[in-house]
């Protein structure tokens, strides 16, 4: 009988302890607000030291209406203010991370063929890396191609747009930072 009881024993041991605690889930990256804000600052810096190379357009200033809110702009929706940061970022940063995606598209398109600017390109990749880490990647809105004479203007009005939406970013980050 002893052998038999033995075999139960150990065939209903399993079913009566409780089942193995499960993994602990792998905590989700974290945005370094802290890099962000430097980098978006930094961003901030390159677009208002770059010099606009056709002097005829200096004071020009340039606007289009844009119904289906593109490119992307950071607007009270997007929960950017401080009260909003401080419990639920991710709509913000996800509006954060299409514009940076947008701008960095169109400096890479052929809008910019004669007139590369890798250092905006570069401290733009390094803020995508940074939030993308959190985010994932946006979805990509490809740039149709446009006519060589209007490059001047179209740049003038994509670094008088990534000026603004770098400036208000900066905010965003700086408060967060804190």
């Amino acid at each position: 009988m002893a052998p038999l009881r033995r075999l139960c024993l150990c065939l209903c041991l399993p079913l009566l302890l409780p089942p193995p605690a499960a993994p602990a889930p792998a905590p989700a990256p974290r945005t370094d607000w802290a890099a962000c804000r430097s980098l978006s600052r930094e961003l901030s810096r390159l677009v208002a030291t770059l010099k606009e190379p056709h002097r005829v357009l200096e004071e020009t200033h340039l606007s289009e209406g844009d119904p289906k809110n593109w490119p992307p702009r950071i607007r009270c929706s997007d929960a950017c203010d401080p009260s909003m940061l401080d419990t639920n970022n991710t709509r913000c940063l996800q509006r954060i991370l299409e514009g940076l995606q947008h701008y960095r598209d169109l400096l890479g398109s052929d809008i910019f063929t004669a007139r590369r600017l890798p250092r905006l390109e570069a401290a733009l990749d390094q803020l995508l890396g940074l939030v993308q880490q959190e985010h994932g990647r946006p979805p990509r809105h490809p740039m149709a191609p446009s006519e060589t004479w209007a490059h001047p203007l179209l740049q003038r009005l994509a670094l008088q747009r990534l000026q603004s939406f770098a400036a208000i970013m900066s905010r965003v980050f700086t408060h967060s930072a804190s």
